[in-house]
């Protein structure tokens, strides 16, 4: 294994990086994407910022700002559609959540007050899930457009071209505060798809709920297409406070073999550790990458030769110190190793990097 860094400013107030995912433009070519130069996992000062590699994740580019808004910002999924074609995801809390979750220092500073009474404005506008279009490798963005899903990779590449997006239903009328455990009631986990590139998303179908589990239950879930056409994903599972069967911060299986319009009953996988991300290796192996948030912590993976029947699990990519960590994303390089991001705390840093680790299976 081999570890590095693509972002990492352990002195500065803006060092907290978040959320990353990653693709593969060309042989030498890499585009990294995460919520960066933030100033704690809640907080209004982050951006959408790209990382370039030019070989391969050796070396990485300053960042690239795609986004920033006057709200929170979080995660980045980018896609490489082919060709110079970049598609980049992200959404924005309102201001209610980022109050909630407000450190009480800040609570009656002059900061704090100018900074809600600037954001008012744009709270609704801004609020949601979006994405952006790039047709020359990400030097200029289309418009930002609203998306009702969000997932925190984005979508996925289908055999035909077309995207599918595997993600939770962003609600506008969300609440927060008092009213926090009804935020994510009546929000699915649907597939929407996409035959024109991105400009355009329809809805195909949404995921069935096991027994003993709520659609607040269900989040933050990817999916991929294996050769056969069946479409694999995971979901993250947590269990919002309430008694259930299944131990929060876990996964559940499900698959479509009818272009995502119906989805199999999802089932428990018992893995310590998530959101999910799915990549099929050039060897035939799906490889799903994650992070685990329970002693030990760290980044994990595990590896199916036989197409999600069965798993190889738990293979320990970095060890962590904390909960504060994960949502990792892998990409295969020329030479069939794998380059695995993640948001993680480098050693006897107390805010967290944008890493990565080369490896093979």
């Amino acid at each position: 294994m081999q570890h590095g860094i693509i972002c990492r400013k352990p002195e500065s107030f803006f060092g907290y990086f978040g959320w990353g995912s990653v693709a593969r433009l060309d042989e030498r070519t890499l585009v990294a994407a995460c919520s960066g130069e933030r100033s704690a996992h809640v907080c209004p000062f982050n951006k959408t910022e790209l990382f370039y590699s030019f070989d391969e994740g050796l070396t990485w580019s300053p960042p690239v700002v795609v986004n920033d808004t006057a709200l929170d910002d979080r995660d980045a999924g980018i896609v490489h559609l082919g060709g110079d074609r970049l598609l980049v995801t992200w959404f924005s809390h309102p201001l209610d959540y980022f109050v909630e979750y407000l450190d009480p220092a800040w609570e009656n500073t002059a900061f704090y007050k100018n900074y809600v009474e600037l954001a008012k404005p744009h709270d609704r506008s801004q609020y949601g899930s979006f994405l952006r279009l790039s047709d020359d490798r990400g030097l200029t963005w289309g418009p930002i457009q609203k998306i009702d899903v969000s997932s925190p990779h984005g979508p996925s590449v289908m055999l035909d071209g077309s995207l599918l997006y595997l993600g939770k239903e962003f609600h506008p009328a969300r609440s927060f505060g008092k009213d926090r455990d009804k935020r994510f009631l009546g929000e699915r986990i649907c597939a929407l798809r996409s035959a024109d590139g991105g400009l355009t998303w329809t809805e195909v179908g949404e995921i069935s709920l096991p027994e003993a589990v709520e659609w607040d239950n269900f989040h933050e879930p990817h999916a991929i297409q294996l050769p056969s056409g069946r479409i694999l994903g995971m979901i993250r599972f947590e269990t919002r406070g309430r008694e259930t069967p299944y131990k929060g911060f876990t996964m559940f299986q499900t698959h479509s073999d009818d272009s995502g319009m119906t989805w199999s009953k999802p089932i428990y996988t018992g893995v310590s550790g998530s959101p999910p991300h799915l990549l099929r290796h050039s060897s035939g192996a799906i490889v799903c990458v994650y992070g685990r948030r329970e002693e030990p912590f760290g980044e994990r993976a595990m590896v199916s030769y036989d197409d999600g029947a069965t798993w190889t699990r738990d293979f320990e990519l970095y060890p962590g110190v904390d909960g504060d960590l994960g949502y990792p994303a892998s990409v295969e390089l020329s030479d069939g190793s794998i380059l695995t991001v993640y948001y993680h705390k480098y050693p006897g840093d107390k805010l967290d990097s944008f890493l990565y680790t080369r490896w093979e299976l």
